[in-house]
């Protein structure tokens, strides 16, 4: 079938239709100009475009030869694709449709109106349309530019018909969107994708770890105010696992939450076919050899790492200690601000990056120091070395230092089943509701994100708890963070506990929680 031969009296002005470039998490429109003029044959791409998108012109060519119709290395015209603006970087195959399309109107062959519709996706030789990356950033920018007709290859349209607002158009193939656009076989938007409930299955739940109460309630501390862990202890003491189980009693997610974590994940390439959007909360466990790029982000164009990846959830560091120093010296500003900052020659881009931060570490290199059941063959300068491999500014941004000591035979063998981790969570998300319903007029919804004029407003402290307070800064010589970090830690163990104001227990409570000894 062809819908238009080959018209020698070709348009005279360029062909525009719009797409999209991603520039860190968030989208920006792109006009793809064509323009055919007579000459020699040539078929090049402009504006700043990767390699995938200067093979671009092989795929559209076989795509729209095998849809039946001219395609541009057979058109004997100089074919001249622009992609502007030009000084952003264009990356992927994602503008393989939008360049066939302004082909094909500015050869008429095939006449639409491209106002208000934006186009992405990759095409295959056949002419089919395959999934592409950055789908739900795309259409949020649509929605704000006024480009109401999105049309997207049809694995994406799940994940696209999130945003309401607009007309979300699933391509199967080039062949189809032809059909649509010429109004001969319209296709049928997307429903708008609900949230459905999601039976949330975790590997780990809190009832089947024999023992560690003391670790199991400073989880459920972190979880609640969103505070950063610390647990120390030998090896097979549970370390893994309670870090593991920690994502079982978080809060559900929020639908912004659902979708900004989704977004991440869309610009990453992470989202699966079948599992267009992120119900759960995130959780990352990077091994400790790697880089700091792939931690914090960064390449020539910079890419979300992996504290922007366990946003609005868990970044689980197993073996601290491990990780090289510069990596973990890269945590410090996140989890002080909340956000990273990617500087490279081409530009800088900032992240989001509010992660609950979950390390692990033995308490010496062979792993048992002060264990009663095995001996420690460490020497105290290696112990020190050891040790210091986690400076004092970086443990001062940690909110809860937890020893989780060896499990005895009676604990292990018990068929007792503890407290099960949705009981747990109930706990965690009315803790949670109260501080959303505190910080309802402030850009953060927990604890352990208020700054210190926040702290000043919302942790009243009485006599009696400025007098624990005085006397543990001036036994433990705690820096200015560390009593910043011990009133907000308070204030959660009080959300969690039903109160509305800090109470001397709940200060001696979150004493406890602070390094026993220097470990720096």
């Amino acid at each position: 079938m062809v819908f238009g031969a080959w018209n020698l009296e070709f348009n005279k002005l360029p062909s525009k239709i719009y797409s999209a470039a991603l520039v860190g998490l968030e989208a920006q429109p792109v006009e793809v100009e064509v323009d055919l003029s007579r000459g020699l044959h040539i078929f090049n791409i402009v504006g700043l475009p990767d390699k995938a998108i200067e093979e671009a012109k092989d795929r559209v060519s076989s795509a729209v030869k095998n849809s039946q119709l001219s395609p541009p290395n057979e058109s004997r015209r100089r074919v001249i694709v622009n992609l502007a603006p030009a000084d952003i970087k264009k990356e992927g195959p994602k503008y393989d449709l939008p360049i066939a399309l302004g082909y094909l109107l500015a050869s008429r062959q095939v006449v639409f109106n491209p106002e208000g519709k934006i186009f992405i996706g990759e095409l295959a030789l056949d002419g089919k349309v395959r999934p592409v990356s950055g789908i739900l950033p795309t259409v949020l920018m649509a929605r704000e530019f006024g480009l109401n007709e999105i049309f997207v290859p049809e694995e994406n349209s799940k994940e696209a018909a999130l945003v309401e607002g607009v007309s979300i158009f699933p391509v199967a193939n080039l062949l189809q969107l032809i059909s649509h656009l010429t109004n001969q076989k319209k296709i049928p938007p997307a429903p708008v994708s609900d949230l459905p409930e999601v039976d949330r299955r975790f590997e780990c739940d809190f009832a089947y770890i024999k023992g560690q109460e003391f670790a199991k309630r400073a989880l459920e501390i972190a979880a609640a105010g969103n505070h950063n862990i610390l647990m120390t202890g030998p090896p097979g003491s549970g370390k893994t696992l309670l870090a593991r189980a920690l994502v079982s009693i978080l809060p559900k997610m929020e639908r912004e939450e659902i979708l900004e974590t989704t977004k991440i994940f869309s610009v990453a390439g992470l989202l699966q076919p079948n599992e267009p959007l992120v119900y759960t909360r995130p959780f990352r466990s990077p091994h400790h050899t790697s880089s700091a790029v792939a931690l914090v982000g960064g390449g020539s164009v910079p890419k979300p790492g992996e504290i922007t990846l366990s946003h609005r959830g868990v970044l689980f560091l197993d073996e601290f200690p491990e990780f090289n120093r510069d990596v973990l010296e890269s945590l410090r500003q996140p989890l002080e601000d909340g956000t990273v900052t990617v500087s490279r020659a081409k530009g800088s881009l900032t992240f989001p990056a509010k992660f609950i931060l979950t390390a692990t570490m033995n308490p010496c290199p062979c792993g048992y120091a002060n264990d009663p059941a095995k001996p420690c063959v460490c020497t105290p300068y290696q112990i020190q070395k050891y040790k210091r491999k986690i400076s004092g500014p970086l443990v001062d941004r940690i909110d809860l230092h937890v020893e989780v000591p060896r499990v005895q035979y009676e604990k292990l063998s018990s068929e007792i089943v503890g407290e099960l981790s949705e009981k747990i969570r109930e706990r965690v998300e009315k803790a949670r509701r109260v501080q959303w319903d505190r910080f309802k007029d402030f850009n953060f919804n927990t604890n352990a994100e208020m700054k210190v004029k926040d702290i000043k407003t919302f942790c009243h402290v009485d006599e009696e708890c400025g007098l624990i307070l005085k006397s543990a800064v001036q036994k433990y010589t705690l820096s200015a963070r560390a009593y910043h970090r011990i009133l907000k830690l308070a204030l959660t163990i009080a959300d969690l506990a039903g109160e509305n104001k800090i109470r001397p227990d709940h200060i001696n409570e979150a004493l406890q929680y602070r390094p026993q000894e220097k470990i720096y």
